[in-house]
């Protein structure tokens, strides 16, 4: 990967932080602010300036060995893309700028899934059916995007229709695109075989993805069926759990000892938020807790941060700081690594205690607001340290004879 595009992605994920930051700071002091508005675009800027994009370089990276020009254009349009929504969700949440340059983000990615279905080279059948996976969740995921129009038109915004068709791009972006391409890329570190423990796990990783719709889905149509696909999506997942463990136990040793110890870190991270988000989900079996879920902001805040933040980003750092395109030792890199860790630590669990002070009826955690702004500060910090240590590296490699315009 080239430095320059892996920077413009860390850029975006620094804008996203300082939104969130700001919004963050908008409870403790009032602003001339939109709230929705920008609520809007921190969201867009993080999932597709950030981890849509860091995703598209490592997929070309790692599963398509004739890096063709067209990828590099393809990136600069949907960077145009991203940075439309920058500007516009701010000042105008939904409406023509902001729609027109989602629908061409949109497009990108439809092109970008039909060249990497087309160009891929994958050896591994496990790393092959998990990339591909990760592809159709991408584009069934977008089937919620294209349900707005007619669900305002329709029936509205507060409306069942238009609630669950904004959950339905939500759970397939996470927990389908995001989290089967991050495990693509992080089961090509490893030598697995398509054994009977990889079709378990990959199977039941797939319906547990499409029960789990189920949840979102029961905040909107008050049935206990829903409740009970969740129930069993959830089961189904833990026991992908256990497929998972039992294919990486044999090889964990040799990993870890070609992994940096930064890198170590964030894959601690990566792989304990993702059992905690399991476990929770879990928990969300349970009736009450399915709806007090739902009824505080904080849980639901809390439990995106955990797989935005934990699960996402955490596997998606541990694979750049493994890179070339960073020292295996740096102190100041090693204090964005920890930086990030308190930080989103922190704010976990401040959202995760105000949230049980909601239910318990005990009020205000005290300065709760500005407690969450100073931890939200280290966020963007960290992100920051990331890109000047990236920018100031010297990358190690020998010199590409190819075209500079192409991803190596």
């Amino acid at each position: 990967m080239q430095k320059k595009f892996v920077s413009i992605c860390l850029f975006n994920f620094l804008v996203a932080a300082l939104m969130g930051l700001l919004l963050r700071f908008a409870f403790v002091h009032p602003m001339a602010i939109n709230f929705r508005f920008l609520t809007h675009a921190h969201s867009h800027v993080a999932m597709l300036g950030w981890v849509y994009l860091i995703l598209y370089l490592l997929l070309i990276h790692h599963f398509v060995p004739d890096k063709k020009p067209i990828y590099t254009r393809l990136f600069w349009w949907t960077q145009i893309a991203i940075i439309g929504m920058m500007v516009s969700f701010p000042f105008q949440g939904y409406a023509a700028v902001s729609i027109t340059f989602s629908t061409l983000h949109i497009f990108c990615s439809y092109y970008f899934v039909r060249l990497i279905w087309k160009h891929h080279l994958v050896a591994s059948m496990p790393v092959r059916w998990l990339l591909k996976a990760s592809l159709l969740f991408m584009l069934i995921s977008t089937i919620g995007i294209w349900c707005l129009g007619p669900a305002v038109g329709l029936l509205g915004q507060a409306s069942a229709f238009y609630q669950i068709a904004i959950q339905f791009f939500l759970h397939f972006q996470f927990n389908g695109w995001f989290l089967f391409a991050v495990l693509a890329v992080f089961f090509h570190h490893f030598p697995i075989k398509k054994n009977n423990y990889f079709k378990h796990f990959f199977k039941i990783l797939i319906m547990s993805t499409l029960l789990t719709l189920a949840l979102p889905i029961s905040w909107f149509i008050n049935q206990s069926i829903w409740l009970w696909i969740n129930g069993l999506g959830v089961v189904l997942q833990f026991l992908a759990a256990f497929f998972f463990v039992q294919m990486l136990r044999s090889s964990w040793s040799n990993f870890l000892s070609n992994t940096s110890q930064l890198a170590r870190s964030m894959y601690a991270l990566a792989l304990a938020s993702f059992f905690l988000k399991m476990f929770l989900q879990t928990l969300s079996v349970v009736p009450e807790i399915a709806t007090m879920a739902f009824q505080y902001r904080n849980f639901v805040v809390g439990f995106i941060h955990l797989m935005m933040l934990g699960v996402i980003s955490g596997f998606l750092f541990a694979f750049v700081l493994n890179s070339n395109l960073l020292p295996r030792h740096s102190k100041l890199l090693k204090i964005g690594v920890y930086t990030f860790f308190i930080g989103f630590v922190s704010t976990e669990i401040l959202l995760l205690l105000q949230g049980m002070f909601y239910y318990l009826s005990y009020g205000m955690v005290p300065n709760y607001y500005m407690l969450l702004f100073l931890c939200s500060m280290l966020l963007p910090l960290s992100i920051l340290l990331f890109i000047i240590k990236l920018l100031n590296h010297e990358t190690q490699t020998v010199k590409e004879t190819s075209s500079p315009s192409t991803f190596k």
